[in-house]
């Protein structure tokens, strides 16, 4: 199955690929106001809107927006390959700090504005327009005894979009808000609901107005990349990439010893347990389900935490009680923490609660369509665990869950 993109490349999640489009536009206007960015005149044919490298750098480091030179060009380089920025011609790709001439290519018309891009900026446009308006919806309201600051209810929100021309009816309004919550633009409060046009809350994920260092966005994007490789470069993984531990436990040591499925097998460990690398098979072909929690107890072969069977025609259904979610889990040391199971489609069996999966929203019941991109709705556990195994640190599921009652 095809990946998006070479594994060995930077992988950036949707989190990250928001933060270097708000800061790179905010670095796009500071320096139109600093006057850097103008009509430049080169080998008598004049550029709009360009800036050289040298004096970007110079304003960088002037600014304290980097600590030197070396820095800057590794700043510069990550907009072009996020292509925030160009080269007037196109024929370097690699930002240079000399008197060469780029561009943003907001400035020119040559963004590339993809289905996700578009429906990020105009959440972007929208969170702008409702933070300075007159009565903004945006307030300060309870649900269920918690108060939250600037939310609004579903319905509220598309009696504003009706009333200032941005949608021509509820149904495109209701769609509108579904996409920006599927694209984590917008959330329910309490992250329990997808989108009604009711009285529940919501609020904006993101601060499009809060300040990027654009240093640390560097950093953060060179420590997601290291951490990255480091994950490849494992060898032997077992069928399951959901480890709990990159270290092996050592020969006759193993947490996931195979015991009868009726039997339960108490395993005293420090946090969470050791990993599904060393677990072994059931009768039935999938793996052990192992405690992500040294509070659970071990059960091989458990029951399936499905309540029925479910088929993929059914979750892709038209009014089926699901509802798409895009979740992006940054793995740390121990993993991801999580299991799966199933044939097409695959569901979560177990989260670790304290793990990275459940701090992204990982929840049991959750169906798996899609990994990093690639459709994983018709897989088994096995192809779907390949799929991730093959991906970056930081993976994105998009799942289908049961809307709650």
């Amino acid at each position: 199955m095809e990946l998006l993109g070479s594994i060995q490349s930077t992988v950036l999640t949707r989190h990250q690929k928001a933060e270097v489009m708000i800061a790179g536009e905010q670095l796009r206007l500071r320096l139109h106001d600093s006057k850097l960015i103008k009509d430049r005149r080169h080998h008598l044919r004049t550029y709009p809107n360009c800036f050289v490298a040298q004096e970007v750098i110079d304003w960088l480091i002037a600014h304290k927006e980097v600590p030197d030179r070396e820095i800057a060009v590794q700043l510069m380089q990550h907009l072009m390959d996020c292509d925030i920025i160009h080269h007037v011609c196109d024929k370097w790709p690699v930002f240079k700090d000399a008197k060469y001439l780029y561009r943003f290519r907001k400035d020119d018309g040559t963004f590339p504005f993809n289905l996700e891009v578009k429906i990020f900026m105009r959440g972007q446009r929208l969170y702008e327009h409702l933070i300075t308006c007159k009565d903004s919806i945006l307030q300060e309201r309870q649900e269920k005894g918690v108060a939250y600051e600037r939310s609004f209810p579903g319905y509220m929100l598309i009696d504003w979009l009706l009333q200032n021309g941005e949608i021509e009816s509820r149904r495109q309004g209701l769609d509108l808000c579904k996409a920006l919550l599927e694209h984590d633009i917008i959330q329910h409060v309490s992250q329990k609901h997808h989108f009604f046009d009711g009285g529940l809350l919501y609020q904006f994920c993101i601060n499009f107005r809060r300040r990027r260092r654009l240093s640390e966005l560097l950093h953060e994007t060179e420590s997601e990349e290291q951490e990255c490789t480091t994950q490849l470069n494992q060898d032997d993984q077992a069928d399951s990439p959901f480890t709990l531990r990159k270290t092996p436990p050592s020969e006759g040591n193993s947490n996931f010893s195979s015991v009868q499925s009726t039997k339960d097998l108490n395993v005293p460990t420090n946090g969470r347990c050791g990993s599904l690398d060393h677990q072994r098979h059931g009768s039935s072909g999938y793996p052990i389900t192992a405690s992500l929690s040294s509070a659970y107890t071990v059960q091989c072969n458990p029951i399936s935490v499905l309540k029925r069977n479910v088929t993929c025609e059914e979750l892709l259904s038209p009014g089926a009680p699901y509802v798409k979610r895009v979740l992006t889990i940054l793995g740390d040391a121990l993993g991801w923490g999580f299991v799966v199971r199933g044939k097409s489609p695959c569901y979560v069996q177990a989260v670790d609660p304290g793990g990275p999966a459940a701090a992204a929203g990982v929840k049991v019941r959750q169906f798996v369509r899609r990994v990093n991109g690639c459709n994983g709705l018709h897989l088994d556990y096995r192809a779907l665990s390949k799929l991730v195994m093959t991906g970056p640190r930081v993976v994105t599921l998009e799942v289908m869950e049961p809307l709650t009652n």
